[in-house]
């Protein structure tokens, strides 16, 4: 987790540009505390704020290539750059034992098809001094995030967040996941156009072949020179990640592997409302896989008190991504402060096996993995959005093994039937029945809860109590006329708004930020699926009633030793 900035085409002169390059990079700099670098000549300006998680004393960027004269800054971890090294062709003069530095000779030898070459999150910048052309890709599902703008005068930016961005340009858009930008085509590329996107899977599940990609993602994204530790919010997503982290850890222990992080032990951390349902479950996992456990207890006061903050880091005014986001960013200060520099947790299960409760009313194969496909895809404005800047707001780098691009390709070329949850089966059933060893039979069955409702019923309940109480119905009947791009939908997102334009300046800006009706996380196109969620607004979980009442009690009997 580190952030960039890359200004290209300016017109002034370049101490100004690097002043301002500068400028911008502070304001993201809570992403890599660890060191700054830039680079500037009279055509390019990049700036790098590090955190550094793999080759701590030497990764410093940004990275020149000492036989072309390119210059790379990123942000990112590629898991297989050991593997890639033995695909350069020419002799390079390595520089570093970081992973990102093989991106700079991958892309001399290979051109931008090497992009599908890497398995990794990334966003990154690469000026080519010899031919004054720059080239900046994101990686395939938008984990890592990047913004680009223009300004006035038809400079060019790249900056890992918006905020960087807001003071300078006048138009300013997310670039687009999976893409690359090439300064000579002056158009955004789609490097990342896999078949299951555009086609109907059909092949059958094996629970084996399953099990073993989940493994060998996490064991990927297992890579790390600092201490590292596990989330678990209770559900089976993050248990599942945290439960195969703990079984690899103990194998390389064993083994006598010398890549094991520095501290000895495990640590895993949960966050809610005293008494909340994840905390409970949550322990209870910690129990079984044997880390040393946290768990953070906020207040609702303490929710509500850093929702301006979160919302400044988020640089979003959707209600389930702050919803959610807040308790991750509270709890992820406290992680910080132990000294851990990653954490692995479970977001993209939901959109891969369709986990959301309302997968429940899909009315075929086709429409269950049109929708996942939809779901994925959106997740750079979402949950990719949240779990990596509430994090990175403290220097705190998330990984997501659910969304490895290896681990993707098997699982999303799964026969959608094998994954539909119809009648009483439920949601995410092949990926419970691939670890059914794994976990407590509690967590393991447990149904489906949104983060933002686990953390504990009442954080929502008293976030759309406040805006009913301080939104009334006339300011929502005018919200199109104070809002006339993205206008809210609900008395919530109203109140967001309000404190997102107050933070960030650019009419472009809010721009950058989805607005639709959501119901318990679906997409609009979804609401065909049922007649009654033409009738609601509200992306909790609990918003599909029959389904989280039905799990609701199971749950109850569970916990009672009756089930």
């Amino acid at each position: 987790m580190c952030g960039i900035i890359g200004i290209f085409e300016f017109k002034n002169r370049s101490k100004e540009t690097r002043a301002r390059a500068m400028d911008m990079a502070r304001k993201i700099r809570h992403r890599g505390p660890d060191w700054s670098g830039i680079y500037a000549d009279d055509a390019a300006i990049l700036a790098h704020e590090r955190l550094s998680i793999v080759d701590v004393e030497h990764g410093a960027q940004p990275l020149i290539d000492t036989t072309t004269g390119s210059v790379l800054a990123v942000n990112g971890e590629i898991y297989t750059h050991k593997e890639l090294r033995k695909k350069l062709k020419k002799k390079h003069d390595w520089q570093t034992a970081s992973d990102c530095e093989v991106i700079l000779y991958l892309y001399d030898e290979y051109g931008p098809k090497f992009l599908d070459m890497m398995d990794g999150i990334f966003a990154f910048v690469i000026y080519d001094k010899r031919k004054k052309t720059y080239f900046a890709a994101r990686d395939h599902m938008g984990i890592e995030p990047l913004y680009v703008g223009w300004d006035k005068e038809g400079s060019i930016y790249f900056a890992s967040e918006m905020k960087a961005l807001d003071k300078y340009c006048d138009e300013i858009k997310e670039f687009p996941p999976g893409h690359y930008y090439l300064n000579s085509d002056k158009k955004f590329m789609r490097w990342y156009d896999p078949k299951w996107a555009r086609t109907l899977p059909t092949k059958k599940v094996s629970l084996k072949v399953l099990r073993a990609e989940l493994e060998k993602a996490v064991t990927r994204q297992m890579m790390s020179d600092v201490p590292y530790g596990v989330l678990i919010s209770g559900g089976l997503d993050s248990s599942l990640i945290a439960a195969i982290a703990a079984k690899h850890r103990k194998k390389r222990i064993e083994s006598g592997e010398k890549e094991e992080a520095w501290w000895p032990r495990l640590h895993s951390f949960a966050v809610g409302l005293k008494d909340s349902p994840d905390m409970k479950f949550a322990r209870i996992v910690a129990k079984h896989i044997g880390t040393v456990h946290h768990e953070i207890v906020f207040t609702i006061e303490e929710g509500f008190d850093a929702i301006r903050d979160v919302i400044y880091h988020l640089e979003t005014f959707d209600t389930t991504t702050i919803r959610a986001a807040t308790p991750m960013y509270l709890m992820a200060r406290k992680i910080k402060s132990m000294g851990i520099k990653m954490v692995l947790s479970g977001e993209g299960a939901d959109e891969v096996f369709g986990g959301y409760l309302y997968f429940h009313m899909a009315p075929d194969a086709r429409e269950f993995h049109e929708e996942t496909v939809r779901k994925l895809f959106a997740l750079s404005k979402y949950d990719c959005l949240r779990a990596n800047k509430a994090t990175a707001a403290w220097g705190l780098e998330t990984r997501v093994p659910f969304l490895d691009k290896d681990f993707l390709e098997y699982a999303m070329n799964i026969d959608s039937q094998d994954k539909m949850c119809p009648g009483k089966i439920i949601e995410k059933k092949i990926l419970r029945d691939a670890f059914k060893d794994l976990l407590p039979k509690e967590v393991l069955w447990r149904q489906k809860e949104q983060f933002s409702d686990g953390v504990g019923y009442g954080w929502i309940d008293y976030l759309k109590k406040f805006a009913e109480e301080h939104i009334s119905d006339e300011m929502m009947k005018d919200a199109a006329k104070r809002f006339p791009k993205q206008t809210p939908t609900s008395k919530e997102q109203y109140y967001y708004r309000t404190l997102f334009d107050e933070l960030f300046k650019s009419p472009a800006a809010a721009e950058t930020v989805p607005v639709g009706p959501s119901i318990a996380c679906s997409t609009p196109t979804a609401f065909r699926w049922s007649q009654e969620f033409a009738k609601m607004d509200d992306p909790s979980g609990r918003a599909v009633s029959s389904v989280h009442e039905k799990g609701m009690k199971k749950l109850w009997a569970l916990d009672n030793k009756t089930f």
